[in-house]
């Protein structure tokens, strides 16, 4: 039995209608568009500037503010490392991607201050937190719009505006956004935001930073210093021979999500909230992580009480879930976003259950009834924490 896939926030099934767009260029069409003398190379590049318009006209920018790169953690790397000097001060958050944390880190280490923005219960970072942090050395903030274990969006046009009060432009995560919700750089007020093309039904190893191209009365530039080097390409932003193949499918990712949206998002939202209900319905003490509202419609993060998320997981080989982020899945240590959030009770079995583009209704009613039946299982069979620590020990004999 092929498993129920409710693992969206990890990765997403790459669409039929990105692979026929990517298709001719990983066959015949396999110019460099940086070969500026001959037709290969001028029809790859092409490819590229159509695809480079597309992501624009998705998240209202304009084509020369698309830098691509190899993904969100590049592109990430490319907001933080290209902007900030020693002297300088970051402010981010503590429930940031490990693309953003880690980077701080380093960024630490070598001569930048940097603080670590509390969150409210439900993951949220406050405005007035941010206004607080803000000094006059503050060369960047940088907040995710989503966050990828429990979806809680975070108010990032009033972040934003905080920001720019005081001169310091704003970078957005938005790699578990796009294509999930309307995402507007205008809108939002950003300016710089990276996304990722697999999060968004494209292929891996393709994502781009949006840089607005003028600053905004007051507020500095945004325009990073390359981080990599070599050729110039992409405007001598980040060098590298680009990913036609690669950045075609981002491009038609965009077209495809940007069209899809309300409604997708509306029905997505409705498969969780039916899972939510049923999972509510019969485990007693369900806890839900995250914003009850404001999150992304197919996020759904959930806590079982007295359980244990490997044992759990492995009760369910028919149901592709996980314990939270994929990048930090071979980590046995806590969610470093639910500590955040201050629920550190190891007593609880948390995960994250993300639907998507294809997940139907019948998939859904299938992996509620087998959750159900797992956890009542786990809870029946194994006699509650105490017993299940015994057998670790070697106390109990199964």
């Amino acid at each position: 039995m092929i498993p129920i896939y409710l693992d969206y926030n990890a990765t997403t099934p790459l669409d039929e209608r990105v692979l026929e767009a990517m298709l001719p260029y990983l066959k015949g069409e396999f110019g460099n568009p940086s070969s500026a003398t001959h037709a290969y190379g001028w029809t790859a590049s092409a490819a590229v500037d159509l695809a480079r318009e597309g992501l624009a006209e998705a998240i209202g920018a304009s084509p020369e503010e698309v830098f691509f790169t190899a993904g969100a953690t590049e592109s990430d790397n490319m907001a933080l490392l290209g902007l900030l000097r020693p002297g300088d001060h970051l402010v981010t958050a503590a429930t940031e991607h490990e693309a953003i944390l880690e980077t701080a880190h380093y960024l630490a280490r070598a001569g930048i201050r940097v603080t670590v923005l509390p969150v409210d219960g439900h993951g949220v970072v406050p405005p007035d937190a941010l206004a607080e942090a803000l000094e006059p050395t503050t060369r960047l903030v940088s907040i995710m719009l989503a966050n990828n274990e429990t979806g809680t969006l975070n108010p990032v046009r009033e972040l934003a505006e905080v920001a720019h009060e005081r001169g310091v432009p704003f970078h957005t995560d938005a790699a578990q956004a796009f294509c999930k919700i309307p995402v507007d750089v205008e809108d939002l007020g950003v300016d710089l935001m990276s996304i990722s093309a697999h999060k968004c039904y494209g292929p891996k190893g393709v994502g781009a930073l949006y840089v607005r191209r003028r600053p905004r009365p007051g507020v500095r530039s945004a325009r990073p210093e390359p981080i990599l080097f070599g050729g110039g390409q992409e405007r001598g932003i980040r060098s590298g021979t680009l990913n036609v193949p690669g950045i075609v499918g981002l491009g038609e990712a965009a077209c495809v999500g940007d069209a899809a949206l309300p409604e997708e998002g509306e029905r997505i939202g409705a498969l969780r909230d039916r899972l939510h209900d049923a999972l509510r319905a019969e485990v007693p003490g369900l806890r839900l992580n995250g914003h009850p509202t404001q999150r992304l419609p197919g996020t759904l993060n959930v806590s079982f009480p007295g359980a244990d998320v490997g044992e759990l997981l492995g009760a369910l080989p028919e149901v592709a879930a996980s314990a939270g982020s994929a990048c930090a899945s071979l980590d046995a240590g806590p969610s470093h976003v639910l500590e955040a959030m201050g629920l550190r009770d190891g007593s609880w079995a948390t995960v994250r259950l993300s639907l998507g583009r294809f997940t139907t209704r019948e998939e859904v009613e299938k992996a509620a009834d087998m959750i159900v039946r797992a956890a009542a299982d786990l809870r029946a069979g194994a006699g509650g924490t105490g017993e299940r620590e015994a057998r670790r020990s070697g106390r109990v004999t199964p």
